[in-house]
């Protein structure tokens, strides 16, 4: 009996296999299933008719499937896993006495031992390799002792968003080190009190780096709490409540950073002598006090300053600053976000600097209408789905120069009838003056922007020791993995720059570019073939491989499509808002990209179903009303929702600023919270957050979907302690010391909503043994 279902089950597989492989087949894709669907069927008939010959057609199964998968992705044991794993299981079930029993013919156990011995060395020593890490170090060379660090922030306190304006995301401490890191312990933990609630329908993020000004930490909460933490205990000193309404039109509820300011005008013993700036998802600015969290009348109307003044189409929930505004030259600069392919009646992603001190508008920068900065008289609007800065800037006060990163015009990947400022600015670094806000240069990362490529990160100042001599640099991280490192001053690459061809053949009535820049500096992937796609078993692979088959692809720049296009890297980012950490005197960096493919599908407007109430996400049918198609987006997932291409969909990688090459790429991250059991398989998953470096020559990186801080050699990028955090890890690390001298890394746990970690609101200290 058990011969026979033996059989059975082999013929169902086979009639899978066969049925889908031939489909393949037809597509263009591999034979490999429509040959093995076949064998499969020919076993389970030898099988049903008791022939051991059965045994030794299998035998050549395994054999066959052990070469044809060495052959298409190496001694890759992730890779090799899905294509043998249920043959490999099927041959121990026919070594058994049940499955054999009753069998007649030469006996076919030994061909079939010996393929399964072959099968189980190669995958050991698979589980010894692996292809894809890129293994070397980063130069300890301190090449600028003295390095501009970008400002006057004391060495143990972080007083922006990125520890100062030069967006480093470096700290000079060195207490901690490569030697002694792996002894960290917590040290203090605070909980908000900010979670998710049942009325709250808008995914929850939580993306804040702590401010550390004196004895204090101050952050903001996904539902704009702000809230003062004694730097050294841990301990709630103030809060502040700005009672937003939730709104279903909001995509996201979320805060990254709030902003600080010390006036030295305000006499002592007066309120607001130093100051915390809240931006608010109801599109507000509010200044409190730093030593109370008092609101300061003095600043605006009230203490607060309304952002939707002069906005086209101010819709509620659709636009709000979730990033930290920057304080320099006495000036508070402002993005905000704008919701992403609702509507093209959206408002303006104008940039505007508004006086520290009081809240006047002192200049409005619109990249629909760039040339007028003087500030926009009442009655008048700014330009409408112009695009947007919805991260965080970075600025050189002594070259008086403002760097943004900008967006898109939404919708992301409709092109059609865009202006010519629009083309221009879109998906772009733009310089402006930091005291006019006139353009002083524009590079360009994208041209005519299909894909929701838009500048996400805060760029990175650093100086560049060239053969020229020293160049101040600057560092801009991309979604699509192009690093450009640029001469801050005028725009042009100090790493080279070129034009390569791209793929055309846009929807009608719209165009793409002919051609797209790329740096010599690039974690660009390769484009993915079918060998590339993966499951956790042969069958979610092969259905994998059919559903690439059948979308439009041609590699990077695949424009979008009704039939449905694949971008890779998709628009989550090879780099996102978190950006990249410089070490300003090794001149290295250390990042995380990530690889995640995305579909695309352009859904007719006379098709687009009735609009419902679960429209927060970006991911799903985006509506873009006004436009002439929707547009559906989401990962290309496996029927088990797992990513269709093959791991590492995460690495930590550092890299060289001055010659542009890349050190080292290792795996990072476990799929211990991916899985229903905890498993700590080192995959290399994705994540979104950003990183710290310190001079102690440690980085510090969450951000993984995994729950855990982490801490890597910056030379080697080989991981050297890790803390599990009782939420997911979603934001940059921060450090700073305390009044004895003790020097402590900070996170906040909370989860993100896109990528599915766990919600919290936890704020954790670590430090080394007193």
């Amino acid at each position: 009996m058990a011969t026979i279902l033996t059989a059975v089950i082999l013929a169902l597989i086979g009639l899978v296999l066969g049925g889908g492989g031939i489909r393949l087949a037809m597509l263009g894709g591999s034979w490999y299933y429509v040959i093995v669907g076949l064998a499969f069927l020919i076993t389970a008939w030898l099988l049903f008719r008791r022939r051991s010959t059965g045994l030794w057609l299998y035998a050549a199964i395994v054999i066959g499937t052990l070469c044809w998968a060495v052959w298409e992705a190496g001694f890759d044991w992730w890779d090799l896993g899905p294509r043998g794993g249920v043959i490999v299981l099927l041959a121990l079930w026919l070594l058994t006495p049940w499955a054999r029993r009753g069998l007649t013919g030469p006996d076919g156990r030994a061909p079939l031992i010996l393929a399964v011995l072959a099968s189980l060395a190669v995958a050991g020593y698979s589980m010894t390799a692996d292809p894809k890490d890129i293994a070397g170090e980063l130069s300890a060379d301190k090449v600028t002792p003295t390095a501009d660090l970008g400002g006057n922030v004391p060495e143990g306190e972080w007083h922006f968003y990125g520890r100062t304006p030069f967006g480093q995301r470096y700290s000079p401490l060195n207490q901690i080190t490569v030697d002694n890191v792996a002894s960290l312990q917590p040290a203090w933990t605070y909980r908000t009190g900010d979670v998710k609630g049942p009325d709250d329908i808008r995914e929850t993020t939580y993306q804040v780096t702590p401010l550390k000004i004196g004895d204090a930490l101050y952050i903001c909460t996904p539902h704009n709490f702000a809230i003062a933490i004694d730097a050294t205990t841990g301990k709630e000193k103030w809060r502040f409540d700005p009672k937003i309404k939730l709104d279903p039109n909001r995509q996201h509820q979320t805060c990254r950073g709030v902003s600080y300011y010390a006036d030295g005008k305000v006499a002592a013993g007066q309120p607001c002598p130093a100051r915390v700036y809240l931006p608010t998802s109801d599109a507000r600015l509010i200044a409190l006090d730093a030593a109370n969290g008092q609101v300061c009348a003095s600043f605006a109307e009230g203490g607060t300053l309304n952002l939707l003044a002069n906005m086209p189409y101010p819709k509620s929930g659709y636009y709000y600053s979730t990033s930290a505004p920057l304080i320099v030259g006495g000036k508070i600069i402002v993005g905000g976000a704008v919701n992403d392919n609702y509507s093209t009646q959206e408002p303006s992603g104008v940039i505007r600097a508004f006086d520290v001190d009081s809240g006047a508008l002192l200049w409005n920068w619109d990249s629909g209408n760039p040339d007028q900065t003087t500030p926009l008289p009442a009655g008048q609007t700014y330009t409408n789905n112009s695009p947007n800065m919805w991260s965080t800037p970075s600025a050189d006060e002594k070259l008086g120069l403002l760097y943004v990163p900008l967006g898109n015009q939404t919708p992301d990947q409709l092109g059609a009838g865009r202006s010519a400022n629009v083309e221009k600015f879109s998906s772009s670094i733009t310089a402006l003056d930091l005291n006019s806000g006139q353009v002083r240069w524009v590079r360009q990362t994208v041209h005519h922007d299909l894909w929701d490529m838009d500048v996400p990160a805060q760029p990175s100042l650093v100086d560049i020791t060239t053969s020229s001599g020293v160049v101040p640099g600057l560092v801009g991280p991309t979604k699509q993995g192009d690093l450009y490192v640029l001469d801050r001053r005028s725009g042009e690459p100090i790493i080279p720059v070129k034009e390569v061809p791209a793929p055309g053949g846009a929807i009608e009535g719209d165009h793409t570019s002919p051609t797209q820049p790329e740096s010599d500096l690039s974690f660009n992937p390769k484009p993915l073939t079918g060998a590339d796609m993966w499951g956790i078993t042969m069958f979610d692979q092969l259905a994998c491989r059919i559903e690439l088959k059948g979308l439009r692809y041609e590699g990077r720049y695949t424009p979008p499509s009704e039939q449905g296009s694949l971008v890779y890297p998709g628009n989550f980012g090879v780099f996102n808002w978190g950006g990249v950490a410089v070490d300003p005197v090794r001149q290295v960096m250390f990042g995380m990209p990530t690889y995640l493919a995305f579909k695309s599908q352009l859904i007719p407007r006379d098709q687009v179903p009735p609009p419902d109430e679960g429209r927060g996400s970006e991911q799903g049918l985006n509506r873009n009303e006004g436009a002439p198609y929707a547009v559906v987006m989401g990962p290309f997932l496996s029927p088990l929702g797992i990513p269709c291409q093959a791991p590492p969909w995460g690495y930590v990688a550092g890299a060289d600023l001055r010659t542009g090459k890349i050190a080292y790429k290792h795996r990072n991250g476990t799929v211990r919270d991916m899985t229903p059991l905890p498993l700590p398989f080192k995959v290399g998953v994705p994540g979104i957050g950003g990183p710290m470096i310190t001079a102690g020559g440690v980085a510090f990186l969450g951000a993984a979907v995994d729950d855990y801080l982490r801490a890597y050699d910056l030379t080697t990028g080989r991981q050297l302690w890790k803390a599990r955090l009782p939420a997911g890890g979603q934001s940059t690390p921060m450090t700073y010391t305390v009044a004895d001298g003790r020097q402590f890394v900070v996170i906040v746990a909370g989860g993100h909503g896109s990528v599915g970690t766990k919600p919290g609101d936890y704020v954790m200290a670590y430090a080394l043994p007193k």
